[in-house]
């Protein structure tokens, strides 16, 4: 196996770069820069030197022997200067050194899942911790990183084989009186276990956490939304005229709000029989921003925007504006009066639409083998066959191992350790 390297800190120039060395020269590494490896664990200052004697910089390192560390083999760092020329000074002697190469994307990671330093499940919510912005998607995410979402997993599985040697122990003995048919508790058991899982099936997933609640303003022509949607963003994302039709097509922008990840999307203005073709694109393009949406903010006259739609009764400073006898809001994108309360009820609505802080979530992939798993033991009844309930309880089993990367494929594995950066 080769020995890899990478630097796991933040791009230079930084005041502290951090290299790391993983495999079974990472030992002979240290020596061959730092004239000897201190002791396991224990932080000593040494001078980093190439093949040639040339001092490359001051460091402390770290002599990590495997496999109770993060990738579970053999590993060193080095906590050198932060510098372009220091760092590339140390790169380039490293690969003089026989057997040692540049990491890829995830290269870390995917050994310390190989050698059983954590599973798939908690691989992934680290992939997805790395680029987590807001305070609720650390929250969250840290749960399934941290092997949360991991432990639940495989408190499940062990009360699948557990029904399973009920099953089996009543397949041994069917000859015999009395042992021929499971008892009622077993199906009271498995009933509750698919019920568990079908609660968590109704969890929202990572996916609407990662990519945020989506908004969309809509109305006619001149109705205030790009002006909204710059105040709420409080930058100038959208042109905004006293010309009809200025917006001609989708703008999104990311924004917290509370913690709380928002996509706001700013949409061309809608109206029947425009003859301006590229306004008709912006049209076409703000209703499939409207399907995709999770809150609708409608800006126009009350009761034509789409089902669902919060009525929002903008531009109140005006004289003219779209007045509304029932608004679920009253605000002035000019003056600020009545944001805070739209960001308050956004926010308070977004929380139910996302997992909560300290919940496990899960994603598309492990949604889908909760759902295989749930309908196998749901169809667990008295009346099936002891066979049939073995099988079910064989399917259920199989997909956690999925779940938990106890079996995949390599195509799945290289998709997921390539999301993540260099040296991670």
């Amino acid at each position: 196996m080769d020995t890899i390297f990478a630097l796991s800190s933040g791009a230079p120039p930084a005041a502290i770069g951090v290299m790391r060395i993983s495999g079974p020269l990472a030992k002979h590494a240290l020596e061959s820069l730092g004239g000897g490896a201190p002791d396991p664990r224990r932080a000593s200052l040494r001078t980093l030197r190439n093949s040639n004697g040339d001092v490359l910089d001051t460091a402390l390192v770290l002599w990590l022997p495997g496999p109770d560390n993060a990738t579970g083999e053999d590993s060193t760092e080095l906590h050198c200067h932060g510098g372009r020329a220091v760092i590339g000074a140390i790169e380039a002697s490293l690969l003089e050194i026989d057997g040692l190469r540049k990491a890829e994307p995830g290269e870390f990671t995917r050994r310390a899942f190989a050698n059983g330093r954590m599973d798939l499940a908690q691989a992934e919510g680290l992939a997805d911790l790395l680029f987590a912005e807001t305070e609720l998607q650390r929250q969250v995410l840290q749960v399934s990183a941290g092997g949360g979402l991991s432990k639940t997993i495989g408190e499940w599985r062990e009360q699948v084989l557990g029904l399973s040697a009920q099953v089996e122990s009543a397949l041994d003995f069917s000859d015999e009186d009395d042992v021929d048919q499971l008892a009622p508790p077993f199906f009271a058991h498995a009933s509750r276990l698919a019920g568990e899982l079908a609660a968590w099936l109704n969890r929202p997933r990572v996916e609407r956490l990662r990519d945020g609640i989506r908004v969309v303003l809509a109305g006619p022509p001149n109705a205030g939304k790009s002006t909204l949607f710059n105040a709420l963003l409080e930058s100038e994302a959208a042109i905004v005229s006293e010309i009809a039709g200025t917006t001609r097509d989708v703008i999104e922008r990311p924004v917290s709000f509370e913690g709380i990840p928002f996509v706001l999307t700013d949409t061309a203005g809608l109206h029947e029989g425009s003859e301006d073709a590229i306004e008709r694109v912006g049209i076409e393009r703000a209703r499939e921003a409207l399907e995709k949406a999770d809150i609708v903010l409608w800006l126009g006259p009350e009761g034509e925007g789409p089902p669902g739609a919060w009525e929002i009764e903008a531009r109140i400073d005006r004289v003219e504006h779209f007045v509304k006898a029932s608004p679920r809001m009253r605000l002035s994108a000019a003056t600020g009066e009545g944001l805070g309360v739209l960001i308050g009820g956004l926010t308070q609505v977004a929380r139910d639409l996302l997992p909560r802080p300290g919940e496990s979530a899960v994603n598309q992939r492990q949604h889908a083998l909760l759902a295989e798993a749930q309908g196998a033991i749901d169809m667990i009844t008295p009346e099936t066959d002891l066979l049939v309930v073995g099988e079910h309880l064989r399917t259920a089993r199989s997909a956690f191992d999925r779940f938990s990367g106890q079996t995949g494929t390599e195509d799945m594995l290289d998709a997921l350790f390539g999301q993540f950066c260099i040296g991670k």
